[in-house]
């Protein structure tokens, strides 16, 4: 195993670095200099490696608050953002202080959303502790929480002031949920890397082994399709949009769930859904569109969901942030890594498709 970092930039209006590696818990504070104070915002089940944390702000100077949140998606929810910033007031945090999120993809979009907020944005760092959160979640500054009405749809673009993948926080991560965040590894060799395709069917197993060279590589393929992606459209105005890939039924699976499910096994199952829609539209050749199934199922990820749900599914997905109005878009494919839109598709050919995936 090599202790070598890696060093991934993120471009556009306020460049950063996506650093992979391990023990990296040394290079937080100089992401954040000049900081007096510095929250660490952590669930219970990580109070260690947030301790871990602080004690090397505190060692460089700064004056750490360590913030604890509830586990997973339920510490999305505004309430938890304000109970944070009136921790950040009571202990006077001013624009030169900063924030550090250490956990899963919630943790992080919760992290983001607090800084991006409190005194109209503030310094942040992530340490995301998920396979799903080092390849997705904490890379892109997009923060946020859930609502009632859906998931992700109160939130803000702010980029962090730095991402730090340690790998050494995976070696303790449970199976099912590092081969949940290999959905979203998946979900970029569809887009743009179709070597992360060939990695998972060569060895399965080595894909979902977190000490191992193979998972290291499709880690850092996966981030840099989103770094290139994201360094030319911080915003969504245009092609961040393919990052979508999967999930618009993938998100109403998680709010027809109430988030019980991991969104790395929505995102699965979203994305063979994906995959079939485009060949039902005439867009995509019937052998990827097949491909989507078997490298998911090969990682042992679901790829159907029940039947009887397709009407709460499309109810969610008519107030995914992708429609326009009471037009439904769909990110596809017209190809092997050439993603496109697919603009308005009937109900019928919604339906069609879904058929198809429904257990």
């Amino acid at each position: 195993m090599t202790d070598e970092v890696t060093r991934i930039a993120v471009g556009g209006d306020r460049p950063y670095e996506v650093l992979v590696g391990r023990d990296l818990f040394g290079e937080v504070p100089g992401l954040l200099p000049g900081a007096g104070r510095v929250a660490v915002l952590h669930a219970p089940p990580l109070t260690e490696l947030a301790d871990a944390v602080a004690e090397r702000l505190r060692a460089a100077g700064a004056t750490p608050l360590s913030i604890e949140v509830p586990d997973a998606e339920a510490g999305k929810r505004i309430e938890v953002a304000a109970d944070c910033w009136d921790r950040l007031g009571a202990a006077g945090f001013t624009r030169t202080d900063a924030l550090v999120g250490v956990g899963g993809g919630a943790v992080t979009d919760l992290t983001g959303f607090v800084a991006a907020c409190w005194l109209r944005g503030v310094r942040w760092v992530a340490v995301p502790t998920s396979l799903l959160g080092m390849v997705d979640a904490a890379v892109g500054g997009k923060t946020g929480v859930n609502t009632a009405a859906g998931k992700n749809l109160v939130g803000a673009f702010h980029p962090p002031a730095g991402v730090l993948a340690d790998l050494a926080t995976l070696d303790s991560l449970p199976p099912a949920d590092l081969a949940a965040g290999l959905a979203e590894v998946v979900k970029c060799g569809f887009i743009a890397d179709p070597v992360i395709l060939d990695l998972v069917e060569r060895d399965p197993a080595a894909a979902v082994d977190p000490a191992g060279a193979v998972t290291r590589e499709l880690i850092e393929r996966a981030i840099r399709v989103k770094a290139d992606v994201v360094s030319a459209d911080l915003r969504e105005a245009g092609q961040r949009e393919v990052l979508n890939y999967g999930h618009t039924l993938a998100h109403a699976i998680e709010k027809v769930e109430d988030y019980r499910w991991r969104h790395g096994h929505a995102v699965a199952v979203g994305t063979v859904y994906a995959g079939t829609l485009a060949r039902l539209a005439g867009r995509l050749d019937p052998a990827t569109a097949g491909r989507h199934r078997d490298v998911l199922a090969a990682l042992g990820l679901p790829t159907s969901y029940p039947a009887d749900a397709w009407p709460d599914l499309l109810a969610a997905m008519r107030v995914d942030k992708k429609a326009r109005g009471s037009r439904l878009r769909f990110v596809v494919l017209d190809g092997l890594a050439r993603p496109a839109l697919l603009e308005g598709p009937s109900d019928e050919l919604l339906h069609e498709a879904y058929r198809e995936i429904a257990s």
